[in-house]
């Protein structure tokens, strides 16, 4: 019996590498995961929508289903949320859940899911309290963070880091030829 190819969300804020976010969705299908794109509505503008759909073989999401639409989205195996803004971690650790985005982290949150974020904001906004008080919160109920601005490239029309998502991911999930083993979060007893 072969063990079904492992689900990975892929959420994307607005910030530059969501541009080339069909990158890392390459790669991750490279390395065997179905990665289903779910996108905050400001990284819509950001985004080739048409070209990570067709990496991925999934619709993108970014809008919350309806009352009576069922879900469309499989339970993950684990989730990467590459790029990650200031706004969607702050709203994120305040528990806001009025976007597809933050209900798919916060679900995933109290689910257990392995969780990967990889945060990219401007320097004035990551020297505000809130923001590491806010990393700190979710590291302790169990969030893989990447170093902030870890995709940054290393000139203006550099490439994107992605390795220090796909290594961390590699690290988190124990993925092996069975695929993710989730681990509970600390938080749980």
């Amino acid at each position: 019996m072969t063990k079904a190819t492992p689900v990975l969300l892929l959420v994307v804020c607005a910030a530059p590498p969501a541009a080339k976010v069909a990158e890392l969705a390459e790669r991750l299908r490279h390395d065997d995961w179905d990665v289903r794109p779910v996108v905050t509505e400001a990284a819509t503008a950001w985004v080739d929508l048409p070209a990570l759909q067709r990496t991925t073989g999934h619709p993108v999401r970014s809008e919350p289903r309806g009352p009576q639409e069922p879900k469309s989205l499989p339970r993950p195996d684990a989730i990467i949320v590459a790029p990650a803004t200031f706004n969607t971690i702050n709203q994120w650790a305040a528990g806001i859940n009025n976007t597809a985005a933050l209900g798919t982290l916060n679900e995933a949150l109290g689910a257990g899911t392995p969780i990967i974020v990889s945060p990219y904001a401007k320097a004035t906004l990551t020297a505000h309290p809130a923001f590491h008080r806010n990393l700190e919160l979710l590291a302790t109920a169990g969030v893989h963070f990447t170093a902030t601005e870890a995709l940054r490239p290393d000139t203006p029309d550099g490439p994107f880091h992605w390795d220090s998502v796909l290594d961390l991911l590699h690290r988190t999930t124990l993925h092996d030829r069975r695929g993710p083993r989730a681990t509970p979060p600390r938080w749980r007893q």
